[in-house]
């Protein structure tokens, strides 16, 4: 089946607790045998529009790559609400552990033409986290080889992060074409079919599902609220100099770059991976060459010990504090 639109109608009806339970466990099941190493290819089609066929190829994987171990995942959970949580967490944590992303993305493509939100919105992460290497492989290595020879103060680092960048999406290619466009597509895809994060990510991207301030407050708001780690980074973009001087924002943490900081620390307060290797650090280096010195040092420590003033830490703290605790404002003097 070729890879259509996969938002779910906007008059569909809700699923019934029961399908929603099944569904997730039946999600959970077949993460936990592509974990093991079980699970084919599924038939279908691929990132750019074409057959499964194609993209499913026979590539092999990159040197020393293997999926994580299942022992990782979350027990079955009983519930419609843990079944839900525990869903959320496992894809997001088989996320940041695949060796194989390509792997990673076949797994998910199921769920995602069902229409599963978090499916599609991991399947537009795949697609975020790759793209630079996929287009051009050789040139992302020939970039990495000359950072490496330019001995820099963080050149290991950045080093370090884009050859786990090239480990990891060393199956795609520039006909798998994970470009911004299908980037965007599976954002507006996802974020119909109720992923906050989605619906985040293209408010910091531009591409916000309603202009209006309205809308952009009571996003900003719902975000904070929800708890949601993935769809605070996601925001994090949008609340930073991209906000300064917008009115919608007034009395929010908005409007510098402490503040889309401080949304990122609370994420991985929150739970996001924010470790050495996680996503966020990996990206920030390996795309924009904002590294630590230490190839080892977390998100937070980066932040705190390298990237802020004193002061700027004091202010983040208070911004940070005022996310978790729930009210979104702050008063701090800069």
């Amino acid at each position: 089946m070729p890879w259509t639109a996969l938002q779910m109608p906007a008059a569909s009806p809700p699923p019934s607790k029961l399908l929603t339970v099944l569904a997730a466990l039946a999600l959970l099941t077949g993460l936990a045998l592509w974990l093991r190493g079980q699970e084919a290819p599924t038939p279908g089609a691929g990132p750019d529009g074409a057959d499964d066929a194609e993209i499913a190829d026979s590539r092999t994987p990159p040197a020393g790559g293997s999926a994580p171990s299942a022992q990782a995942l979350p027990p079955a959970p009983a519930t419609g609400a843990s079944v839900a949580q525990a869903r959320r967490d496992a894809l997001r944590s088989a996320f940041e552990r695949a060796d194989d992303l390509h792997a990673y993305l076949q797994a998910l493509l199921p769920a995602a033409r069902a229409g599963d939100p978090e499916a599609i919105w991991l399947v537009s992460r795949v697609y975020e986290y790759c793209a630079p290497y996929a287009g051009d492989p050789a040139a992302y290595a020939g970039d990495t080889d000359l950072f490496g020879r330019m001995k820099l103060r963080t050149s290991e680092s950045m080093v370090a992060a884009r050859e786990r960048v090239s480990r990891r999406c060393g199956r795609f290619g520039p006909r798998d074409g994970l470009g911004a466009a299908a980037i965007l597509v599976r954002q507006r895809e996802a974020a119909g079919a109720g992923s906050l994060a989605a619906e985040a990510a293209l408010l910091a991207a531009g591409e916000p599902l309603d202009e209006a301030a309205g809308y952009r407050r009571d996003l900003a708001e719902r975000v904070q609220r929800s708890d949601d780690p993935e769809a605070y980074k996601a925001l994090s973009p949008a609340m930073g100099v991209l906000a300064s001087g917008d009115a919608a924002y007034d009395g929010m943490v908005a409007g510098d770059q402490l503040a889309e900081l401080a949304w990122q620390l609370a994420a991985c307060r929150l739970g996001q991976d924010c470790g050495a290797q996680g996503s966020l650090m990996t990206e920030y280096c390996a795309n924009g060459g904002v590294c630590s010195q230490d190839p080892a040092e977390d998100f937070e420590t980066f932040v705190y010990e390298g990237a802020i003033p004193r002061r700027g830490a004091e202010v983040v703290d208070e911004m940070v504090d005022s996310l978790l605790e729930g009210d979104g404002d702050v008063e701090v003097k800069k």
